[in-house]
């Protein structure tokens, strides 16, 4: 996804327009926006795993979120698979570990994280499960070209909505829908990623009409050359914008991971301007999801002018969670930027950027005014157990916004 919807209510889209009509600048917010989050595959290998049942412990998700997206299902070879076999299918969960309390028998056919999925769905049928397609660029590219389109989107359909996951484990109606995370169609694929979308539509309303199909994008349409965008919105529910990792451990000096919103004078990318240039391209505003990092990128040996902020500094390699900033607190100064809400870490040597629940909260609202269709959480594991990112931004688009933080820190201006 980074390593790597909706279904748009009438009533919503025609007061909408009597906004629009009005003069309003924005539509009526009258339903509220929609969660997704995405489920690590790979938590179970973890110190501490991650595992479905923690969408339900105390400080669980489950009750927070619309939609999960299950990362991930793989695209190789022509064709779609299981991506890890050991984690989806075959992994025997304790008592303690699963769903429903029931320990897994090695005898039973069907285990693993999609058999604990299967469990919590029951338990709380209001979740839609998707299932996230992820795999190389080039795997994309070979299986969108027109001889191969038609029976690689019927292996996926097969797989994941048909629910013949294995022989002799089958489990229709798991999942409600594909989530597809190209990375990133070239200009000379332009044409067959519209066309590949067009096939999974027609396909998967052939099985059963309501599925979802969602795809991922970067943080701006130049990623996509030569793509339509507004012809790609019309075949899909969501359009999952990754507005996140505008800086990183890869760049010589700090700066904010994603921010919200900055001065016309400051230069990186923010969330706004990544939003409304899909707008401006032509997507829809009720079917973008913004994105929102669970996790932090660090760098060290920084100096302490501006607290750290756009110094240089030698990276970190790879990213944190946010339940590891959460131990860094009482030896670390937070900083905020006034006008993004973003926060950051420093204590004098070590920066972290990343995101907290005044950050969350205020991108929350900022989706729920502006008529987006959510937020797109990636990822669920990365957060602590009580769920309090998750938390603040469900509150958030319920209207029930956290103005204040209590927690100690300073509020600095971001230079530019």
């Amino acid at each position: 996804m980074r390593r790597a919807l909706l279904l748009i209510p009438t009533l919503y889209l025609a007061l909408g327009a009597v906004g629009l009509a009005l003069g309003q600048s924005k539509p009526l917010a009258v339903a509220r926006p929609t969660l997704v989050g995405y489920f690590p595959q790979w938590g179970l290998y973890d110190d501490q795993p991650y595992v479905v049942k923690d969408l339900i412990s105390p400080g669980g998700k489950a009750p927070l979120v619309d939609q999960i997206n299950y990362a991930q299902g793989f695209v190789t070879n022509g064709h779609c698979s299981v991506a890890d076999p050991n984690a989806d299918l075959n992994f025997a969960f304790t008592a303690l570990q699963s769903v429903n309390g029931v320990a897994d028998s090695s005898s039973q056919p069907f285990r693993g994280h999609l058999h604990q999925l299967q469990l919590l769905k029951r338990r709380f049928p209001h979740i839609r499960i998707l299932i996230s397609l992820e795999g190389r660029g080039s795997d994309f590219a070979f299986d969108a070209q027109p001889e191969n389109r038609e029976a690689f989107v019927a292996s996926c359909v097969d797989i994941f909505v048909k629910g013949h996951l294995a022989p002799g484990i089958d489990a229709p109606g798991l999942f409600d829908g594909i989530d597809v995370d190209w990375e990133f169609p070239h200009e000379p694929d332009a044409a067959n990623f519209q066309a590949l979308l067009r096939e999974f539509r027609r396909q998967m309303d052939a099985v059963r009409p309501g599925l979802k199909l969602t795809i991922a994008v970067g943080h701006t349409p130049h990623m996509y050359p030569g793509t339509d965008a507004a012809a790609v919105a019309s075949l899909v529910d969501q359009v999952g914008v990754m507005t996140y990792d505008f800086i990183g451990p890869w760049s010589d000096t700090t700066g904010l991971l994603a921010p919200l919103s900055a001065s016309a004078e400051f230069r990186g990318g923010t969330v706004e301007r990544s939003i409304a240039a899909w707008q401006a391209a032509g997507i829809p505003t009720l079917k973008l999801l913004m994105g929102v990092p669970f996790y932090a990128y660090g760098w060290h040996q920084v100096p302490e002018e501006a607290n750290g902020l756009f110094q240089e500094g030698t990276g970190i390699h790879g990213d944190r969670p946010y339940r590891y900033i959460q131990t860094l607190l009482d030896h670390s100064t937070v900083y905020r930027d006034p006008v993004s809400r973003a926060p950051w870490l420093f204590d004098g040597d070590t920066f972290w950027t990343y995101e907290d629940p005044v950050s969350v909260a205020y991108k929350a609202d900022f989706a729920r005014d502006q008529g987006l269709g959510g937020l797109m959480i990636w990822e669920l594991g990365e957060d602590d157990g009580s769920a309090t990112l998750l938390r603040s931004a469900h509150r958030a688009l319920n209207g029930l916004s956290l103005q204040n933080s209590s927690s100690p820190l300073k509020t600095v201006s971001v230079p530019q």
